[in-house]
């Protein structure tokens, strides 16, 4: 299954609407698609892609690898495997530097906690790999999944909608 953005239009309005990306509904053990957004490389030479999973109540962003048949989400100090998720797709965006709280309006929300605060997708280098996290806006940190552990950056990229 896949979940496009959303516009709702005033009725008997005519309208052209362009999805700027897509969530695809993935397993481990299965395959990305083809327009799936790759989000950098781990410190092995795996290919990571950006993605989110539902974990503990919350959507969270998630580094997707499907080399290793796995994603992994950063949650309360950890590093958690999780094997359903979504892949985003499409190929129209941007990586911006940024640091703490200071989101762009065009950043990409990639999940929510269970208290409704929106989570963005970042990325940050960690020991030779260029891994996908959530910026999580509260704390002013992007959170990377990395050897079991969940690590903070308070200078990241974030994901932002090219225009």
């Amino acid at each position: 299954m896949t979940t496009p953005t959303a516009f709702i239009a005033p009725p008997n309005t005519a309208i052209t609407v362009i999805a700027a990306y897509y969530w695809v509904d993935t397993m481990a053990r299965g395959s990305v698609p083809c327009t799936a957004l790759q989000g950098g490389v781990d410190s092995d030479g795996h290919t990571i892609y950006v993605g989110r999973a539902y974990h503990a109540g919350d959507w969270l962003p998630a580094k997707v690898i499907p080399g290793k048949n796995v994603a992994y989400v950063a949650y309360n100090g950890e590093e958690i495997a999780v094997d359903r998720y979504q892949v985003l797709c499409e190929q129209q965006f941007d990586w911006v530097p940024c640091s703490g709280s200071g989101i762009p309006p065009d950043a990409v929300e990639g999940g929510r906690t269970s208290d409704g605060e929106p989570l963005y997708i970042g990325r940050a280098y960690h020991e030779g790999s260029h891994t996908v996290g959530k910026v999580h806006p509260s704390h002013g940190v992007c959170y990377i999944p990395y050897n079991y552990k969940e690590i903070a950056y308070p200078d990241y990229e974030i994901l932002v909608l090219r225009h």
